[in-house]
């Protein structure tokens, strides 16, 4: 499932969840550089035929935190 940021522009594609707090996002989407990605479940604002967030890109690419823990990359 795609991931909007706030600002509409694709942040990533669901892989799935991490726990009850987090996405995990697939690390073949080319947002994603070949990584895995978290974001918390709290920015998400609705779901419909994609998840929307209520950060803008810029803030989700600032503040994801990558499989290993690391923020922003």
């Amino acid at each position: 499932m795609e991931v909007l940021s706030a600002d509409g522009l694709h942040v990533g594609t669901v892989d799935h969840m991490e726990g009850d707090q987090l996405i995990k996002l697939t690390r073949t989407d080319p947002a994603a550089h070949g990584r895995h990605h978290l974001l918390p479940l709290a920015w998400v604002d609705h779901v419909d035929e994609r998840v929307h967030l209520t950060a803008t890109a810029a803030d989700v690419r600032a503040q994801w935190e990558d499989d290993g823990g690391t923020p922003g990359k």
